[in-house]
């Protein structure tokens, strides 16, 4: 059987062994990581600290990674560094650029900070390889010239440290009405972009009206983006325990199609903006995706503070093995960026437990 199908109904037969009750009022009611049977509670609370937020106080975090793996085996990843002191909605004061060998041991190359554009603040990047140039793309996300969020991108670099900030631009916009009477995207952010099938793919967060959703855009060089069908068309929709909000995370292929990670959040918790977590779906289409756990999220953090936050996850294979770079809460009230590994036969790195 192939090897990343084995692996992954590995990960999926421990939904299987898990009982799912009704929804309650707060994540901490539902079953976390920790109350899943067989390798499931292993995998989630087994892991390694790649990167904390420069202030060990509350609501600094470290997060939102994307990450790759060149042809040389060097990883890089970007991700958002995020301060308590300024409003929210424009708390990500840097994309941090980082490199590692190993894919553990992450050094700092590169910073572009929110002054360099200027922006008033980022969320989450989106780090990749254009495979025809062998070029690094690097897209952003912010309120662009006072307007609304938007998807920004780059002038492609030879290496991942070398991103010109002076050279961001909108890619992804919301486009205007065509009758006042309309319904139609505010804002975009959070870009997750894969290259498939000859052509990018950019699933993107967005607003109608105030309910957060997401949807999908294709492009054949990444500079010229389109809406995958109608430009309303969420691709998972609002219910059961992501009834709240809903955001795309990552996509890992399979060899028969792509599991689709997604996050959300439900009308009941605490706080849902913030309580954001994750859910698995598959698609062959990356585009009609078939909801895996719509009945309770598959990993929340297993070292809750007010949150119970796991979301911003990049999922790769590396050698065989599933990591998995995600943004999860601290009891201090902080976020981290922790790797959690799968290996082939579903075990997870059970010599390492979080701190």
């Amino acid at each position: 059987m192939n090897k990343k199908l084995w692996t992954m109904l590995c990960l999926l037969a421990g939904l299987g062994c898990a009982s799912l009750p009704a929804q309650t009022d707060s994540p901490a009611a539902l079953p976390d990581a920790r109350s899943l049977s067989g390798m499931l509670a292993d995998t989630f609370t087994a892991f390694q600290v790649i990167l904390k937020p420069d202030s060990l106080l509350p609501e600094w975090w470290a997060g939102a990674p994307s990450v790759i793996r060149d042809p040389q085996g060097t990883f890089w990843m970007a991700c958002r560094m995020r301060t308590a002191r300024a409003p929210r909605g424009r708390r990500g004061y840097e994309i941090r650029i980082l490199s590692s060998r190993d894919g553990v041991q992450f050094q700092r190359v590169a910073s572009i900070h929110r002054e360099d554009l200027p922006i008033p603040g980022f969320e989450r990047p989106a780090l990749l390889l254009d495979p025809t140039t062998g070029k690094f793309k690097l897209y952003a996300c912010g309120p662009w010239k006072d307007g609304p969020w938007s998807i920004l991108k780059f002038d492609d670099a030879v290496r991942p440290d070398r991103f010109d900030p002076a050279t961001a631009r909108p890619v992804i916009a919301p486009q205007p009405r065509a009758d006042e009477r309309d319904i139609a995207v505010l804002e975009y952010k959070d870009p997750v972009i894969c290259f498939f099938n000859g052509l990018y793919h950019c699933y993107v967060t967005g607003y109608i009206r105030t309910l957060e959703r997401f949807f999908h855009f294709t492009s054949a060089d990444g500079e010229q983006w389109q809406p995958y069908g109608h430009p309303n068309d969420s691709v998972l929709q609002l219910c059961g325990w992501h009834d709240f909000f809903i955001r795309p995370s990552s996509l890992l292929p399979l060899g028969i199609g792509y599991l689709f990670v997604y996050e959300g959040s439900n009308v009941k918790w605490h706080d849902p903006v913030y309580n954001i977590v994750t859910g698995i779906g598959f698609t062959h289409d990356l585009h009609h995706v078939i909801d895996l756990t719509p009945d309770q999220p598959l990993v929340q953090s297993s070292t809750p503070g007010a949150f119970f936050t796991w979301r911003y996850s990049a999922w790769l294979w590396v050698d065989g093995e599933i990591w998995i770079y995600a943004e999860v809460a601290c009891p201090d009230n902080t976020h981290e960026i922790r790797l959690f590994k799968i290996r082939p036969d579903g075990s997870s790195m059970r010599s390492v437990k979080g701190k």
